[in-house]
Protein backbone atom coordinates (compact mmCIF):
# COMPACT_ATOMS: atom_id res chain seq x y z
CA UNK A 1 0.00 0.00 0.00
CA UNK A 2 1.40 3.47 -1.03
CA UNK A 3 1.97 6.05 1.32
CA UNK A 4 -0.76 8.47 -0.22
CA UNK A 5 -3.52 5.19 -0.44
CA UNK A 6 -2.45 4.40 3.58
CA UNK A 7 -3.25 8.43 3.94
CA UNK A 8 -6.45 8.44 2.81
CA UNK A 9 -7.76 5.35 4.02
CA UNK A 10 -6.51 6.38 7.45
CA UNK A 11 -8.87 9.89 6.74
CA UNK A 12 -11.66 8.24 6.00
CA UNK A 13 -11.65 5.16 8.87
CA UNK A 14 -11.27 8.34 11.10
CA UNK A 15 -14.19 10.53 9.70
CA UNK A 16 -16.48 7.42 9.27
CA UNK A 17 -15.71 4.99 12.43
CA UNK A 18 -13.61 7.33 14.78
CA UNK A 19 -15.93 10.40 13.59
CA UNK A 20 -16.56 11.49 17.38
CA UNK A 21 -14.55 8.89 19.11
CA UNK A 22 -12.92 10.21 22.51
CA UNK A 23 -12.00 6.87 24.36
CA UNK A 24 -9.10 4.53 23.14
CA UNK A 25 -5.68 5.36 22.43
CA UNK A 26 -4.21 6.68 18.64
CA UNK A 27 -0.95 5.73 17.54
CA UNK A 28 1.39 8.48 16.02
CA UNK A 29 1.41 7.27 12.39
CA UNK A 30 -2.59 7.58 12.77
CA UNK A 31 -2.59 11.01 14.19
CA UNK A 32 0.20 12.77 11.67
CA UNK A 33 -1.26 10.91 8.55
CA UNK A 34 -4.70 13.10 9.35
CA UNK A 35 -3.06 15.87 10.21
CA UNK A 36 -1.39 16.11 6.58
CA UNK A 37 -3.94 14.71 5.35
CA UNK A 38 -6.29 17.47 7.27
CA UNK A 39 -3.78 20.34 5.66
CA UNK A 40 -4.22 19.05 2.35
CA UNK A 41 -7.76 19.39 1.78
CA UNK A 42 -7.83 22.53 3.62
CA UNK A 43 -5.39 23.84 1.14
CA UNK A 44 -7.15 22.57 -1.49
CA UNK A 45 -10.25 24.21 -0.17
CA UNK A 46 -8.73 27.56 0.40
CA UNK A 47 -7.55 27.48 -3.32
CA UNK A 48 -11.13 26.45 -4.52
CA UNK A 49 -12.64 29.60 -2.03
CA UNK A 50 -10.12 31.85 -3.93
CA UNK A 51 -10.64 30.78 -7.37
CA UNK A 52 -14.05 31.17 -7.27
CA UNK A 53 -14.59 34.41 -5.18
CA UNK A 54 -16.59 32.16 -2.54
CA UNK A 55 -15.85 34.94 0.18
CA UNK A 56 -17.78 37.20 2.57
CA UNK A 57 -16.09 40.69 2.86
CA UNK A 58 -16.19 41.49 6.56
CA UNK A 59 -13.87 43.95 6.77
CA UNK A 60 -10.33 43.90 6.70
CA UNK A 61 -10.99 40.07 7.44
CA UNK A 62 -12.99 38.01 4.51
CA UNK A 63 -14.42 34.58 5.65
CA UNK A 64 -13.52 32.02 2.90
CA UNK A 65 -16.91 29.90 2.82
CA UNK A 66 -15.54 26.14 1.71
CA UNK A 67 -12.39 26.66 4.13
CA UNK A 68 -14.82 27.46 6.95
CA UNK A 69 -17.34 24.40 6.45
CA UNK A 70 -14.64 22.22 6.07
CA UNK A 71 -12.82 23.41 8.92
CA UNK A 72 -16.36 23.13 11.15
CA UNK A 73 -16.59 19.89 9.48
CA UNK A 74 -13.07 18.09 10.57
CA UNK A 75 -13.22 20.12 14.03
CA UNK A 76 -14.42 17.12 16.32
CA UNK A 77 -12.80 14.16 14.29
CA UNK A 78 -9.70 16.29 15.00
CA UNK A 79 -10.58 17.21 18.94
CA UNK A 80 -11.43 13.31 19.10
CA UNK A 81 -8.22 12.16 17.52
CA UNK A 82 -6.42 14.78 19.58
CA UNK A 83 -7.89 13.43 22.64
CA UNK A 84 -6.90 9.59 21.79
CA UNK A 85 -3.07 10.61 20.83
CA UNK A 86 -3.03 12.10 24.44
CA UNK A 87 -4.43 8.89 25.81
CA UNK A 88 -1.73 6.95 24.16
CA UNK A 89 0.67 9.07 26.40
CA UNK A 90 -0.99 8.45 29.31
CA UNK A 91 -2.40 12.03 29.35
CA UNK A 92 -6.18 12.68 30.22
CA UNK A 93 -8.27 14.80 28.28
CA UNK A 94 -8.08 18.30 29.49
CA UNK A 95 -4.23 18.17 28.56
CA UNK A 96 -5.97 19.59 25.09
CA UNK A 97 -6.69 23.00 26.85
CA UNK A 98 -2.81 23.51 27.58
CA UNK A 99 -2.61 24.94 23.72
CA UNK A 100 -4.68 27.82 25.23
CA UNK A 101 -1.42 28.71 26.74
CA UNK A 102 0.18 31.80 24.70
CA UNK A 103 3.29 30.55 22.53
CA UNK A 104 4.67 28.09 24.78
CA UNK A 105 0.86 26.00 25.08
CA UNK A 106 0.82 25.00 21.22
CA UNK A 107 4.84 24.12 21.27
CA UNK A 108 4.13 22.03 24.44
CA UNK A 109 0.71 20.18 23.14
CA UNK A 110 2.68 19.47 19.61
CA UNK A 111 5.62 18.12 22.08
CA UNK A 112 2.90 15.50 23.47
CA UNK A 113 2.08 15.04 20.60
CA UNK A 114 5.16 13.80 18.49
CA UNK A 115 6.62 11.73 22.04
CA UNK A 116 5.93 7.89 21.84
CA UNK A 117 2.91 6.36 23.30
CA UNK A 118 3.28 3.57 25.88
CA UNK A 119 4.54 0.73 25.01
CA UNK A 120 2.35 -1.62 27.43
CA UNK A 121 -1.44 -1.20 28.34
CA UNK A 122 -2.33 2.16 29.99
CA UNK A 123 -5.38 3.37 32.01
CA UNK A 124 -6.78 3.64 28.42
CA UNK A 125 -6.80 0.97 26.73
CA UNK A 126 -4.04 -1.09 25.31
CA UNK A 127 -1.56 -0.33 23.09
CA UNK A 128 -2.68 -0.07 19.72
CA UNK A 129 0.96 -0.92 18.57
CA UNK A 130 0.85 -4.60 20.32
CA UNK A 131 -0.32 -6.91 17.42
CA UNK A 132 -1.64 -10.27 18.47
CA UNK A 133 1.63 -12.38 20.06
CA UNK A 134 2.21 -16.06 18.52
CA UNK A 135 3.56 -18.63 20.57
CA UNK A 136 5.59 -21.46 19.45
CA UNK A 137 3.97 -24.81 18.90
CA UNK A 138 0.35 -23.00 18.89
CA UNK A 139 -2.02 -22.14 15.85
CA UNK A 140 -3.80 -19.59 17.68
CA UNK A 141 -2.74 -15.61 18.49
CA UNK A 142 -2.71 -14.69 22.43
CA UNK A 143 -3.50 -11.32 22.97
Amino acid sequence: MSFASECVSNFTEIITKKYCLFSGRARRREYWMFVLANFVIGVIASVIDNVFGLEIENGANDIEILSTIVSLALLLPSLGLTVRRLHDIGRDWYWIFIALIPIAGPIWLLVLECREGDRFDNAFGPDPKAGPVFVPGDNRPVV
